[in-house]
């Protein structure tokens, strides 16, 4: 029998046939079929994933108590790429998945860099050993779609011209240039300094789109040059943090040296505590 013609239906089917791929198309019915396959199908991953989250869990748990945690209220483990590992106000301990398949070693540095009894030479060195484990290589981190804001298209390119200025007065223009973005996501903290964990290159800096708003141009400019010293600081190969060749090079170039700004290893990324 032939197949019904372009546009007609047959008496047995709810298919219509294509003139140009030569397959049926389906209608209404198999869409709905479709949308039920790809629910049932999203639920079956999230179940697996959620096993496998709590396995994980479990085993860090475990593992981290036979190597002498205490003190935290408890383990939730995550897949974000800006954190490793952080400790929030009601003790709970936050771990990337991807350690539940490192070596004690590394799990010694957690335990050691969220002890309130560490000094901090030895939270130093622990933290170190925590950024070198490739956790993506075990568990892949969520990434999150950037979304473009009205923000960053107005006050970017005056960021940008910022830079170059302070560059040229404070460093006699030897930074590199670096990419600028206003984040609308820190509340509270001014600006930060994105670095990559393992190779130490430095990747972005970020300014908050409520200290612009809030704080002006002035503050802002103070907050920009503070990221630049730390910039100043990988480039030159130094240690990276507020210590005493931080505040030195932040008393050079006229910025109190505090540690009012954060510091964000990415890749895998920054510890919190």
């Amino acid at each position: 029998m032939l197949p019904p013609s372009i546009g007609s239906r047959s008496t047995t089917s709810r298919l219509r046939w294509s003139n140009t791929a030569g397959r049926p198309r389906t209608g209404a019915l198999g869409e709905a079929t479709s949308i039920i396959l790809l629910a049932t199908g999203y639920m079956r991953r999230r179940k697996s994933q959620q096993q496998a989250e709590a396995a994980d869990a479990a085993l860090l748990t475990s593992r981290l108590e036979r190597l002498g945690l205490h003190g935290v209220a408890g383990i939730k483990v995550h897949a974000n790429r800006t954190v490793l590992v952080t400790v929030t106000k009601r003790r709970m301990l936050r771990v990337h998945r991807g350690f539940a398949y490192a070596s004690d070693r590394v799990l010694r540095a957690i335990v050691r860099f969220v002890s309130a009894m560490s000094s901090a030479g030895r939270r130093m060195a622990a933290q170190r050993t925590i950024v070198e484990f490739p956790v993506e290589a075990f568990v892949g981190s969520r990434r999150r779609r950037s979304r473009p804001e009205r923000g960053d298209r107005r006050f970017v390119p005056q960021l940008r011209r910022m830079h170059a200025d302070l560059n040229a007065e404070h460093f006699g223009g030897a930074l590199a240039p670096i990419p600028i973005r206003v984040s609308t996501r820190m509340r509270t903290r001014l600006g930060e300094l994105s670095v990559h964990a393992v190779t130490n290159a430095p990747l972005e800096i970020a300014i908050g789109l409520v200290h612009i708003r809030r704080d002006g141009w002035r503050e802002v400019r103070h907050t920009l040059l503070h990221e630049m010293v730390h910039q100043w600081q990988v480039e030159s190969e130094l240690h990276l943090d507020h210590g005493p060749t931080f505040r030195q090079k932040a008393l050079e170039v006229g910025i109190a040296p505090r540690a009012m700004r954060d510091i964000r290893p990415v890749q895998p990324t920054m510890l919190e505590c």
